[in-house]
């Protein structure tokens, strides 16, 4: 009789191989150095989670023009290859597998972080939401519309990126296309009311996030790229006027381009919000993705069994959980107690909070 699948199950994704189908999913922590290197802490914090059946790292900007938030890493210049790298090896060296999110913020940024001029955006539209500057908090500013002629310098970006990625060992790269940046904006038809090639029709705004996708791909082979979703993210004045018509086209095309798996956020609850049954997009986008599926949104280790044995996703991604249990797999494993999460501690800098949760062994 065949084994009934769950979180422990090992997974074959394209030329990897994961031990178990527990994905630490990606979480901004704001501990870069200057440079938006990343600091010997991320070193550490990455090495106690090697566990995971896969890591996928915090976003990481993929230019000085995507940055929209302090101190987190980049992976655009030789020295934050060189602090990636000895992540990587870190990760590698403990017995796991790492890849790094590529991230462009677009509009979610403020002119103190790129040295006066306005965020770029598909349109200049006004962005209800807030950003922490160096000089603290300020409103998010109506940003600038690209002109067409700068698109494919997006392309470019993503792609350099990619292959900097690649200079710094990591085992692949997901494209950051979630939560209200960059690329989530040209998607979704409430940011984008763009009348050239990239806006309009549902194939126009997917225009940019598949001509990314197919870069990033050209440099790591399909398997060894991601992208993540979030079709029912609201937050800095996100909305589209037919999720369903939206994301059914983007996972399609998707699939064409050879991708090697579809990341999609999908509330259940708690401090990730909720999502209804009847409007959730995850069956009809796991039949058209035929290849691997990971669902994000408030699984615990019950309903991360549950969906895999369900055949709903071949990978759950945890993130909280992950944050506040270096040895989550493990944890899971024994149904042991978790660690509570210190939420004023998520984004401060420093070992508290991000290097010093205990393991198992250090609780007995």
């Amino acid at each position: 009789m065949a084994r009934v699948q769950d979180l422990f199950s090992p997974y074959r994704m394209g030329r990897l191989v994961l031990p178990n189908r527990i994905v630490m999913a990606p979480m901004t922590r704001c501990r870069a150095e200057e440079g938006n290197v990343q600091s010997p802490l991320a070193i550490t914090y990455y090495a106690q989670r090697a566990s995971a059946g896969l890591i996928i790292s915090e976003g990481s900007q993929v230019s000085p023009q995507g940055v929209g938030y302090e101190r987190t890493p980049g992976i655009h210049s030789a020295a934050q290859v060189v602090g990636w790298r000895k992540v990587t090896d870190a990760v590698h060296k403990a017995g796991g597998r790492i890849f790094i999110q590529l991230w462009h913020v677009g509009r979610v940024s403020h002119p103190d972080f790129l040295d006066g001029e306005l965020p770029v955006a598909p349109s200049a539209l006004p962005v209800e939401g807030y950003v922490h500057t160096p000089d603290g908090k300020k409103p998010v500013p109506v940003p600038r519309a690209l002109g067409t002629d700068e698109v494919p310098d997006i392309v470019r970006q993503f792609r350099q990126a990619a292959i900097f990625a690649r200079d710094a060992k990591f085992d692949g790269v997901e494209i950051h296309g979630a939560n209200g940046y960059l690329l989530d904006q040209f998607l979704r038809s409430g940011s984008n009311r763009r009348t050239d090639e990239y806006g309009g029709s549902v194939a126009n705004r997917a225009r940019l996030p598949l001509e990314v996708t197919r870069a990033v791909i050209d440099v790591w082979g399909g398997d060894r790229v991601g992208y993540r979703i979030s079709p029912y993210g609201t937050g800095y004045s996100m909305s589209d006027a037919n999720p369903l018509e939206t994301y059914y086209y983007l996972a399609k095309e998707l699939y064409k381009t050879g991708l090697g798996y579809l990341h999609l956020i999908e509330p259940l609850g708690g401090r990730m919000g909720f999502v209804p049954p009847g409007e959730r997009l995850g069956a009809a986008l796991r039949r058209i993705f035929g290849r691997t599926f990971i669902l994000n949104g408030g699984y615990d280790l019950h309903s991360g069994n549950a969906a895999i044995a369900r055949g709903d996703a071949d990978l759950i991604a945890y993130g909280v959980p992950f944050l506040a249990n270096p040895d989550l797999p493990e944890r899971y494993r024994l149904n042991a107690p978790l660690n509570e999460p210190d939420v004023s501690t998520f984004y401060a800098g420093g070992a508290k909070g991000y290097t010093d949760y205990p393991g198992l062994l250090m609780n007995r």
